[in-house]
């Protein structure tokens, strides 16, 4: 059945860490109400913790896209695995340390540290196992990953909260995330090393563009960045279309980290639910995100086909979904449960129809940068995970209400939308130029 298929497990087994990655750095706002009552946690503390996470998460992105493109994808998915999977076990601890607040800061900070691979290795295994034509569909169906996950883990999470008590959020995922790790080191491996892959499959997606020669472990020439041969980081920002993709990336993720922190807390206090409905209703917009996220690959890979333009196939989903993202203001002028659900999931699936970023790093990243480009890229977008939590801890503890919070929330996908039309112009694979080398008295210098 999957003899000439082999890419689309290889694309689930991602997916799936994805997920993980994103059930972990979700547990805090589904346990934060339970956790914050009984440890006295304010909403400012709880905005700080939040943040944590997505401090640690920007800062070790470039250096996490380093590391991918030198130990390549398998070794650096492993590696964090475990190590966020540990830490995700002992925030089920905090209670232990003589401060909660502290230990719990450290511990999101290091979470934040250990998933950084996951994007930039993400955009390395796309890149190398998907032809240009299926990268819409296989970007979209990765990044759906997020939406997956809080449709499948917020109700878990939930009722391990309701049932058993906060603590067990924690240890239960950290302890699923460790099977996990078992899994990806057995099932992945790169195009020309894996056992099962067919000699048909392998030749199609080489003609169609896969960056098959990817090694399982970065070369020489892949890990060490000679700015003779690739640009360096800063070459990245003289782009100004791969500037105008990081913006936007940071107002689409802002957008994402409200309703990866504060939702589950907006719906128990500004619309009065528990816990247990919270985590319920939480998953409603998820599966609706989920639903445009996957819907929006094919389109954009069917855009593609039709004009083979690849601009307009990326940047038409793009631009419709987060102009739908918008929806969510409404919830301040609706007293209905039932239309907050609603926006929020209107808002939510306009948001995953939206979400092609992924796709776009691949269409667009230096051959020689995938992994520090993507590592870039994810590190800019989840700058929006430091700044929108804490803003609207902040925005709580003046106001008492989410008004502001979703006005301020719901106006950065118009954001995103003016970036990718006003700034990226054209989608394109960004050519290396090659730099001159010095030359002295008619020698050239080279590096040893």
């Amino acid at each position: 059945m999957f003899k000439n298929r082999q890419r689309y497990l290889i694309l689930a087994l991602i997916t799936i860490v994805l997920a993980f990655s994103t059930g972990d750095r979700a547990t805090l706002s589904v346990a934060g109400a339970g956790m914050s009552k009984e440890l006295g946690l304010t909403p400012v503390q709880m905005g700080w913790l939040f943040s944590s996470f997505a401090w640690a998460y920007v800062l070790a992105h470039i250096p996490a896209g380093w590391l991918v493109d030198k130990l390549g994808a398998k070794r650096t998915v492993i590696g964090g695995l475990v190590l966020w999977s540990i830490c995700t076990m002992f925030m089920g601890a905090a209670s232990w340390f003589a401060s909660a607040f502290a230990a719990l800061l450290v511990l999101r900070f290091l979470l934040g540290t250990f998933e950084a691979p996951v994007g930039p290795a993400s955009a390395r295994v796309i890149a190398a196992w998907f032809p240009s034509a299926e990268r819409g569909m296989a970007g979209a169906i990765f990044n759906s990953a997020q939406y997956v996950s809080l449709a499948i883990f917020t109700p878990l999470m939930g009722w391990l909260d309701h049932q058993f008590g906060w603590e067990h959020v924690f240890s239960v995922m950290g302890g699923l995330g460790l099977l996990l790790a078992l899994l990806w080191w057995r099932s992945y491996h790169v195009p020309s090393e894996h056992p099962k892959l067919s000699t048909d499959e392998l030749d199609m997606m080489r003609k169609g563009g896969a960056l098959v020669g990817l090694s399982a472990q970065g070369s020489a020439a892949e890990a060490v960045i000679d700015d003779t041969q690739v640009p360096g980081i800063r070459d990245l920002f003289r782009s100004r279309m791969l500037s105008g993709i990081f913006l936007a990336q940071y107002c689409i993720t802002a957008i994402t980290w409200f309703f990866v922190s504060w939702f589950p807390t907006y719906l128990v206090k500004e619309r009065g639910m528990n816990i247990l409905t919270a985590g319920f209703v939480a998953s409603i917009p998820a599966i609706a995100g989920c639903i445009g996220g996957v819907l929006t690959g094919f389109v954009s890979d069917w855009l593609l086909k039709r004009t083979g333009s690849l601009t307009i196939a990326r940047k038409v989903p793009i631009t419709i979904g987060l102009v739908l993202t918008v929806a969510m203001i409404g919830c301040n002028y609706v007293t209905s449960d039932t239309l907050v659900v609603v926006l929020m999931s209107l808002a939510f699936f306009g948001k995953g129809f939206g979400s092609l970023g992924w796709t776009v790093v691949a269409d667009t990243a230096p051959k020689q940068m995938i992994g520090l480009t993507g590592g870039v890229f994810n590190a800019i977008g989840n700058t929006a995970g430091i700044t929108t939590p804490v803003v609207i801890g902040y925005i709580l503890g003046a106001t008492g209400s989410f008004q502001q919070a979703l006005v301020f929330v719901g106006l950065h996908g118009l954001v995103a939308v003016a970036s990718y039309w006003l700034i990226v112009g054209r989608i394109e694979r960004f050519e290396i130029t090659p730099r001159v080398p010095a030359v002295d008295d008619g020698v050239v210098s080279a590096r040893v």
